[in-house]
């Protein structure tokens, strides 16, 4: 079977790790730790790194915090990935803000999430974006709607009336859970729009409707099975990658088994990388979920 590596761009990557932000003991960020898993996520196949995502906590994080995790995690690990900067805000002019100091800063990319709680009308949202993609035209933007968290939905045909404005505006995390959100994506934005899956079990069938990548929880803890899941399916080997999907499903439930990133910052102490709890008003993972998360994690490292 040929191959389908060919059929879209990949602006940030195929696998793209959303990364948790680190605590110390005080509670305060771990900036050193965030450089070291940063370069642990590179080694086990990581092509890009969102730093300041919901996986890190960014609701929780001052402005302050998120610019030094960017300036860290960027210095760590240079040009080897493209690191994107989380700097989406329900208040249009704090994520123009954000995003133009991404930009300053030297991400290669920003991620920049659908408002949230305001609930704004489409046209809203077509202001919003524009607005923050001429703060910063030359850095390449990636869109994330995921309605489950924000209460609102960005419409597959207001992307398309903004990609003629913002030349800058390359790729979309789609994470409603709907496989047809990426179809509805190519066909109002054509296929030379890189659409992401938002959802790691949802990873292969999104790939199979024209997705290009994910970012991903769980490549924190398998990142490079997840990448042979991938390169599978565009080597045009899809009985393997379709084995790689299965494998990990115990994986993927267990890491959204409640809110993220709880499970995910457990799974990493399990593995011995001591990223602290989330901070409020997140806790700890509960003491039962943790041990499925110790048996599924063991069953993986024997297989």
């Amino acid at each position: 079977m040929s191959s389908l590596a060919h059929l879209s761009p990949t602006p940030f990557g195929r696998l793209v790790t959303a990364m948790v932000t680190p605590f110390d003991t005080e509670g305060n960020v771990d900036l050193a730790l965030a450089g070291r898993l940063a370069r642990y996520l590179v080694d086990e196949g990581s092509e890009g790194i969102v730093v300041c995502g919901t996986t890190g906590e960014s609701p929780t994080l001052s402005w302050t915090e998120q610019y030094q995790l960017l300036e860290t995690v960027k210095n760590v690990v240079g040009s080897k990935v493209k690191v994107l900067a989380g700097t989406g805000s329900n208040s249009t002019s704090e994520a123009v803000e954000a995003t133009a100091k991404a930009a300053e800063t030297g991400a290669d990319g920003a991620l920049v999430v659908v408002p949230y709680y305001n609930k704004p009308p489409q046209e809203g949202l077509l202001a919003h974006f524009q607005a923050v993609a001429n703060s910063a035209p030359e850095l390449p933007l990636m869109l994330y709607n995921i309605p489950g968290r924000t209460g609102c939905s960005l419409f597959p045909t207001t992307v398309s009336q903004l990609l003629p404005k913002c030349k800058n505006i390359v790729s979309f995390k789609a994470a409603s859970g709907s496989i047809s959100e990426v179809t509805a994506l190519r066909m109002e934005c054509g296929s030379d729009f890189a659409v992401y899956s938002g959802d790691d079990g949802l990873l292969l069938p999104m790939l199979s409707v024209g997705a290009v990548g994910v970012v991903s929880v769980a490549s924190h803890i398998a990142g490079r099975r997840m990448k042979k899941m991938i390169d599978a399916f565009f080597d045009g080997q899809i009985a393997q990658a379709l084995f790689y999907h299965e494998q990990l499903q115990p994986l993927f439930k267990a890491l959204f088994a409640t809110t993220n990133p709880i499970p995910v910052k457990a799974a990493l102490q399990i593995l011995g990388w001591d990223v602290g709890p989330p901070r409020s008003p997140l806790i700890s993972l509960k003491k039962e979920m943790k041990e499925d998360l110790i048996d599924i994690i063991n069953s993986l490292r024997q297989i």
